[in-house]
């Protein structure tokens, strides 16, 4: 049998879409090499994991991650080596020894970029070690036993917020295919509804307004969220797919909070301020109106009353992400205070998979939704697709049908039901997307 210890661990400075630095790295066992790349946020919460960049100006204006590189080759990856793990069952020590060797709680000593590279890597040489793929691999190192459930993809195809450049303060706008009956299906309608928004906005706007923002949604100047949701319910009607969709919104609200009040202006030259409360009555009046099934952080990190008051009655996924950050300590007052019921699930935001895995499994103890999500500075690494699928969170998003780095985690998954099918049967989540975890 192949030895399944790591030989060499390496890394190098690559780019992710926005054209910024992020850590590759490799790692060579006698099964081959296997590579991961990190995805970077724009919008970023006080609570993530900490990226270790440069700071040279003279490079990448400061954003370089040589130190991150540096930080993989010569103290993780050897240590790692050292201790001879191996990597078909030691992923989980692998992690804590990372986590022990940078001492901090944020990974602000050898980056959380440098860190996760090497968890991503590892995971996928100890999938190629137990001979299975890595959604088994992480299927079993997640401690799920049930049959695979293939997730609703939440396609973010209206941007706002930090990425974009119009007025919209709301960062995202999602369409869910609940309707349809498999992957492919609901990739086909996703793509088909975007194109038609495509010829919506541009009807509307003119050509100028198709471009398109950091996820690959559109960015048309529009500035209020109602306007938003027109134009997606005017190009699932002309699709002929009313009824088999629902809306998600992701405000990002910790951008536009200024302690007291939330401005909904802050991109335009005129403050557009709101109360908590009045934020709140916003967000109950666009619930009544559209088929809104998820709100993504709708208040900011640290406006617990916000959360707690809004949740006590909110009939859809409220899902926290800054104000959770993929943290379990963050869930555990999060849980205490009745602020959410869900938690959105990047990987870069704790900075390894055996902790992502462990909020996981904390949220569903908690009785909340998992909602997978990318990052606004993503790469062509497919990696949450698999991870997705191997712990039943029924959905996901990763941008717009657009875009390779976007793309390809859409790809990748059907993919993964094609395979899937081919030696047995999995599920689409559809309609029952916050519970796929809890059936089977």
């Amino acid at each position: 049998m192949a030895s399944r210890n790591i030989k060499a661990i390496n890394a190098a400075q690559r780019l992710d879409s926005r054209g910024n630095p992020t850590v590759q790295v490799r790692v060579t066992t006698d099964d081959g090499v296997f590579q991961a790349i990190v995805p970077s946020g724009a919008s970023k919460g006080d609570y993530e994991a900490v990226e270790v960049r440069d700071g040279d100006n003279a490079s990448f204006g400061g954003k370089g991650v040589e130190k991150a590189v540096h930080n993989v080759e010569h103290v993780l990856g050897p240590a790692i080596i050292n201790e001879k793990f191996d990597v078909a069952h030691d992923l989980a020590k692998i992690d804590s020894l990372m986590r022990h060797l940078d001492g901090t709680e944020d990974k602000s000593k050898l980056g959380a970029n440098a860190i996760l590279g090497i968890s991503m890597a590892c995971a996928r040489a100890g999938a190629a070690a137990q001979g299975v793929p890595l959604y088994e691999f992480l299927r079993r190192e997640s401690g799920t036993s049930s049959e695979y459930v293939m997730p609703v993809p939440f396609f973010n195809v209206l941007n706002g917020g930090v990425h974009s450049g119009n007025t919209m303060a709301f960062q995202e706008f999602m369409i869910a295919p609940v309707g349809a009956k498999s992957m492919a299906q609901a990739v086909r309608m996703g793509s088909e509804v975007y194109q038609e928004l495509k010829k919506v906005i541009k009807q509307k706007f003119g050509s100028a307004a198709i471009g398109i923002g950091d996820e690959g949604g559109f960015a048309p100047p529009i500035s209020e969220p109602h306007e938003a949701l027109d134009l997606l319910e005017d190009a699932i009607g002309r699709c002929g797919y009313l009824g088999q969709f629902k809306y998600a919104i992701d405000p990002a609200s910790s951008e536009f909070f200024n302690g007291k009040y939330y401005d909904l202006g802050f991109k335009s030259t005129k403050p557009h301020l709101y109360q908590p409360a009045e934020l709140s009555n916003l967000y109950k009046a666009l619930l009544d109106k559209y088929e809104i099934a998820l709100l993504e952080d709708p208040f900011a990190q640290d406006d617990w009353q916000s959360w707690s008051s809004f949740c006590t009655h909110c009939p859809v996924e409220l899902v926290g992400d800054d104000l959770l950050a993929t943290n379990v300590n963050r869930l555990k007052i999060a849980h205490e205070k009745k602020a959410c019921n869900s938690m959105l699930l990047k990987i870069n935001q704790i900075g390894t998979i055996t902790e992502a895995l462990e909020a996981a499994k904390m949220s569903y103890h908690f009785g909340w939704s998992v909602f997978v999500s990318h990052r606004s500075g993503e790469t062509t690494d497919d990696f949450i697709a698999d991870l997705t699928v191997a712990i039943r969170a029924g959905h996901l998003k990763s941008g717009s049908p657009c875009r390779g780095e976007r793309v390809a985690k859409y790809n990748r998954l059907m993919d993964i039901e094609d395979e899937i099918q081919a030696n047995g049967t999995c599920t689409y989540a559809g309609e029952g997307f916050r519970e796929a975890h809890r059936k089977g």
